[in-house]
Parts: structure tokens; sequence; C-alpha cells
């Protein structure tokens, strides 16, 4: 075996490298020294003072010499070794660069740093409910399945996978998982991460729209709920909702700075709209009546505080900030609401159960306490041990419904899509088609009255009916 040294440290010239060749090469005193092979231009083992072999191929392209490692031995023996080198040499011949390759897969990004940036870049320019979707899914579902990958190994099969696992317990999820995706590939594509988006292409559960906007009465004991709820500000933020129809972020982030009470007049910046947009609302004299009584009680707590009030009309208890949620002030209220207006239906199965409720507590309490309702956690309780099925009252309403409704009696006024567009401040005359189908009810009542008039316009009744004739129309 020859010996000769270059500017890298010491190496050998061997003849054809064999495993037994190779297990038997010493270790070099410090350092490594590599041992070529003679039917594999510049193919050969590195030795290194530990006595680590692993299999490197020296190549040159563009001008500069290159050493791309191949395997450890004995994990490679030197035949499937030799074969990778020649498999290498033939894509050098061709112009491509493996160890090039290699260092730009290891500095790669992995879809966990990918979402660590979309967060940090992407996902500020966004309103809070979308950071928080996006939040949740990313870190309950994304990150956990397919965080330590990177970005250029996902295939469209794994968000296939994921998006069938997730549909096994939520379908609807299981489509917001792959829209997220989605969002997060293209954005890749701009930052030259990925040249396609596998999130492209999968197929969606079906999603029934839902229709649920609340009656009259509904309305009115949803109001009665609210007036004895233990939270005035969480009461109040669902009386605007209903009011105006805008979205539960919109109320809730709201400032003073963006209404004109004295014009009547709601300013939604672009910043807080999801069309991201400008919206000018007009203000109804019940929404006016609630946001001067606000600001007023609002001014005099300051004032008692000795402090400015604050900028946001539901300003979180910590002071930083707007409120961000009344999930559980709206359950409350719904469920109050359910029980009031089981209640007020003595007949039916709810009723019943409610009045025996009642009844249980007035005797525990004394015919001289004051009538208690139960709760409905209790009617609930009674319902599971009568094995009596409760309807679902007002306790399937979601708070986006109160948008719907608003709507709804928008329609039943007469108002035209156009205009309920405009003051939901719909974009797009495609998202607020969802609402024609409402226009049923006063369309059908308009020819009701056509069909009344031209029933009774016969000969008999002495009516003058002017004959049609074929062609006048």
């Amino acid at each position: 075996m020859r010996t000769r040294k270059n500017g890298q440290g010491p190496f050998d010239m061997a003849d054809k490298l064999s495993d037994r060749t190779v297990k038997a090469l010493p270790s070099p005193a410090s350092g490594n020294r590599v041992a070529y092979d003679s039917e594999v231009k510049g193919f050969g083992v590195r030795v290194t003072a530990a006595g680590a072999k692993a299999f490197v191929l020296n190549y040159r392209t563009a001008g500069r010499e290159r050493r791309i490692t191949i395997g450890s031995f004995p994990d490679w023996s030197v035949a499937a070794a030799r074969d990778e080198a020649k498999s290498l040499k033939q894509r050098i011949d061709r112009g491509e660069d493996p160890l090039a390759e290699r260092e730009a897969h290891r500095a790669a990004p992995t879809v966990a740093e990918l979402v660590q940036q979309f967060k940090e870049d992407y996902l500020p320019r966004k309103r809070p409910g979308t950071v928080q979707q996006y939040t949740l899914i990313f870190d309950n579902i994304v990150i956990p399945k397919i965080g330590n990958r990177k970005v250029e190994e996902i295939k469209h099969a794994d968000i296939d996978a994921i998006h069938r696992e997730v549909s096994k317990r939520t379908p609807i999820q299981a489509n917001r998982v792959v829209a997220v995706l989605s969002k997060l590939f293209s954005w890749s594509i701009k930052l030259e991460v990925r040249t396609d988006n596998p999130a492209q292409g999968i197929e969606r559960n079906n999603e029934n729209k839902r229709a649920r906007y609340l009656s009259t009465e509904e309305i009115a004991f949803l109001l009665d709920a609210l007036a004895s709820h233990p939270e005035p500000a969480s009461a109040n933020a669902i009386r605007l909702l209903m009011l105006t129809g805008a979205r539960r972020t919109e109320v809730l982030a709201a400032t003073w700075s963006m209404f004109d009470l004295k014009a009547g007049v709601w300013v939604k910046p672009s910043a807080h709209t999801k069309q991201r947009k400008e919206h000018r609302a007009p203000l109804s004299a019940p929404s006016l009546a609630l946001l001067s009584a606000m600001l007023g009680e609002a001014e005099r707590k300051a004032a008692e505080d000795k402090k400015a009030p604050s900028e946001f009309l539901f300003p979180s208890p910590t002071g930083e900030g707007p409120q961000s949620e009344i999930k559980k002030s709206w359950a409350s209220v719904t469920q109050r609401a359910t029980v009031a207006m089981w209640a007020a239906a003595p007949d039916t199965a709810p009723g019943r159960l409610v009045a025996e409720l009642v009844a249980a507590a007035e005797r525990a309490a004394g015919a001289d306490a004051a009538p208690r309702m139960p709760s409905y956690a209790e009617v609930v309780k009674l319902a599971a041990v009568q094995k009596v099925k409760l309807p679902p009252g007002l306790t399937d309403v979601r708070v986006h419904d109160l948008r719907h409704t608003f709507a709804s009696i928008l329609v039943s006024s007469g108002a035209s899509l156009p205009l309920i567009g405009a003051l939901l401040g719909h974009t797009q005359a495609s998202t607020t088609q969802r609402y024609a189908h409402l226009f049923d009810d006063p369309l059908r009542a308009a020819a009701e009255r056509v069909g009344a008039l031209v029933s009774s316009a016969s000969v008999g009744s002495g009516t003058n009916v002017v004959p049609l004739k074929r062609g006048a129309l």
C-alpha cells in the first residue's frame, strides 16, 4: 500500500478495497487517513484516530474539490458503498453537486421552523380569531404530526393521512386543518422553500352549512336572561352583537374612537374586519342608547377609580387589551334562557321537569321563600334520571348565529340582499347569497296576495276583468 500527503493530511493509495482489507486498516495516531480504491477513482474509506471508518468520494465540480461521505463501515459493505460511489459519479458527470444538495437539505427548514416563521411574519397581520384558530391547529395537530420533518419532504399523502385521522374525530375540523396547511405551504412557495403545495387536491368532508335563526320568542327569552346575567360587560357585548349583526371579534376589539355617537355611525377600520376594508355601519336607536349608557358607566367608573377610561368598549379584567372571549357567558345565558323557555311551557316534558324542581325547591325553602328557577344542569340531571330526552332549546345557538338572525330580521322587513350585504360588511355578493332562501316567506306572502286578488276577480263577483288575448304579453 502506497502512502502520500496532500494539504488535508495523509491518505493511502490502495489496491481494490474489500471488506477484509478495510477491516484490517489501522487507525492513525492522530487526525484521519483515507485509503483509496483502485477501481473507482476518488472512492475510499476514511479511518479516524478513534477507529471510526466511513466510505467517502472525492470529486471536483466547478473547479472545486469536494468530499462527500457515503456511509460508515460496517453498516455499509465495500460493494454497496462502491456502487453508491459509481451512482454519485454519474450524477456529477451530469453537472450535479451531491454534497451541495446534501448541505442544502440539512439547512432546509423543518415544518416546525416554517410554522414558527409563519407565526412571526404572517399571522400578526390577521384577525385575533384567525390567529387563535391557526395557533391551535399548528400546536395541537401539525407540529406533533410532521413538525420534525423537512418542509420539502412533505407529500400529498402525508396531508391526506392527517386529514383522514382528524376526520375520525371531528370532520369539520379536519377540513380546517387542510385549509391551514394549504395556506402554510402556499406561503412556503413564496419563500422559495417549495415549488408545490402538497395540501392541494385533498378531498374535503361534506359540510352542511348551519342555518340557525332565533325566533321572536327566543330573542325575548335571551334578552330576559341577559338582564339577570351577573357580568354586565359580557351581557352588553351580546346585546351589541344582536343589535348590529357584527362579528364577535369586531365587537370585542372595538374601541370608543371607532364610534361617532352623534352621527350614529360605527367605523370599523380595515385591521378589524374580515374583508380587510373599512366598514361604515349605521347604528340604530337602541344601539346608540346601549352605547351611550356603556360610555356613561365607563366614565363614571374611571372617575371613581381616578384614572382614564379604557379605550376599549370591553376591556380585559387586567386592563391590558380587550376582552378576548365570551364563551362562558354565552353558555350561561343560553342555558338560563332555555330553562325559562321550558318553564313557560308547563305542558311539555321539559316544562314538567322544571315545575317539579321548582316545587321541590319551594318545599325545601318554605312557602315564604322567593321562587327559584332551577339551573340547566339540575334539569339535565333530573331528565337523565327520568329518561326524558330534552330538546336543545337555545343551547344549540352559537354566538355567530346572532349575525344570521340579524340578517333574517332584515329579510323579513323587506331588505334586499345588497342592502343586507352592506350592513353586514360583505364584499362579495356570494357571501350574502346564503340568506336568499329566507326570502321564501315574504315572497310567498306576496304571491298569496296576488293569488287572492286573482281568485276573487271573477265575472260573477262584479269585478271588472280585462281578458288577455294571445300575443298581449
